[in-house]
């Protein structure tokens, strides 16, 4: 079963990738695994958090006043051009989502992806206004989700997409774990992540 995750990144193929490429000054395919790397991160994070009850009930209040109705096309086009709003604040959402751990997520997603420190950053502020554009629009658009939207619904999606995210394991599974796990409890470390990323970065050997 395709998670949101997977979901998300196939609306992003073509045209989104290639703006994000142009604005990050790489390649597209380069930009499409970046990409494919850095959303299970956000998405997993987001069901970390999700998971408390506060938490969750923050989100949900965030993607129902912030986030509702906007098209990923335009919430793009507006985070690529620099429109200022609570919807395209792509570094304040990212504060929201890993709190003190940004800059070990940033960290992850430049080691992961073979990106520079100042690339992955700019991508995970791209990439954070439209995974709650995403979001808001499972949660309150069409197929009479506003019905069941709730912060509980949400949180039992996030907390599911984790699960998955885990469970397909790859670079998007181990970045998750690497960034998130590094709580002192001895799990995987950036390090570990270098041996997930070869796979990646080994086609250029």
């Amino acid at each position: 079963m395709a998670t949101l995750t997977d979901d998300l990144a196939s609306q992003l193929q073509g045209a989104p990738v290639q703006q994000v490429a142009q604005q990050l000054g790489i390649d597209s395919s380069q930009a499409s695994s970046a990409i494919g790397a850095a959303l299970p991160l956000l998405m997993g994070a987001l069901g970390r958090n999700a998971s408390q009850p506060q938490g969750a009930q923050a989100l949900f209040g965030a993607l129902q006043n912030d986030h509702a109705g906007g098209d990923l096309g335009s919430v793009l086009g507006s985070v690529l051009g620099g429109a200022q709003s609570r919807q395209t604040d792509g570094a304040g959402i990212l504060g929201h989502i890993f709190g003190g751990q940004q800059e070990r997520a940033q960290a992850g997603v430049a080691q992961a992806t073979g990106l520079q420190g100042g690339q992955a950053s700019q991508l995970l502020k791209i990439l954070a206004p439209i995974v709650m554009a995403y979001l808001a629009k499972r949660m309150f658009q069409g197929g009479g989700a506003q019905a069941g939207a709730s912060p509980d619904a949400l949180s039992g999606i996030l907390g599911q997409e984790q699960q998955d995210i885990r469970q397909q394991g790859g670079l998007g599974g181990g970045l998750l774990g690497a960034v998130l796990d590094q709580d002192g409890d001895g799990q995987t470390g950036i390090g570990d992540l270098l041996k997930i990323g070869g796979g990646l970065l080994g086609g250029r050997r």
